[in-house]
């Protein structure tokens, strides 16, 4: 699932794109890797959904047609604003965390209803503290929106299972 996460955010993703650094990797992957060594399946695939969700929402969104709008206000803002949303985004988003989750399914896993679901908070976590906190309380940058939201993922797929 990791692989597929990967491999299929990196198709989405613009090739303008500055090169990955170690602190996104863990913010985004770290989550997932506990939970992969603590041995839950369900934890894993909610923090991997909650990743795949957030990227395909944001690369996917970027080619909406339509002015994306704050989560928390509603109101326009320039493409690329953090907690901004599009329909067209939060369509990628949904796919993402369906992706993931069928991948969990065919995989032989029954939670991929809970994993799905919980990708999609993950990525609505992501864009509320992307709209309220990050960049306005110092250590809240991208890095640590992310790890939120892949922590989320987790959580939720774990109580909901």
């Amino acid at each position: 699932m990791l692989f597929a996460f990967f491999v299929s955010s990196s198709l989405l993703s613009k090739k303008t794109s500055p090169p990955r650094n170690h602190r996104q990797v863990l913010a985004n992957g770290g989550v997932a890797a506990v939970a992969a060594l603590a041995g839950s399946w369900a934890w894993f695939g909610g923090a991997i959904a909650a990743a795949a969700a957030d990227t395909w929402a944001t690369e996917i969104g970027g080619h909406s047609p339509t002015p994306p709008r704050l989560m928390t206000n509603g109101i326009h803002v320039p493409p690329g604003t953090d907690g901004g949303m599009t329909l067209l985004g939060t369509t990628g988003g949904i796919a993402g965390a369906g992706f993931v989750a069928g991948l969990s399914y065919v995989l032989g896993q029954r939670s991929a209803s809970a994993i799905a679901i919980a990708g999609v908070a993950g990525m609505l976590v992501d864009s509320l503290l992307g709209a309220t906190v990050q960049g306005k309380v110092r250590w809240m940058d991208n890095d640590a929106v992310n790890l939120a939201a892949t922590l989320t993922g987790a959580a939720c797929a774990g109580f909901l299972t």
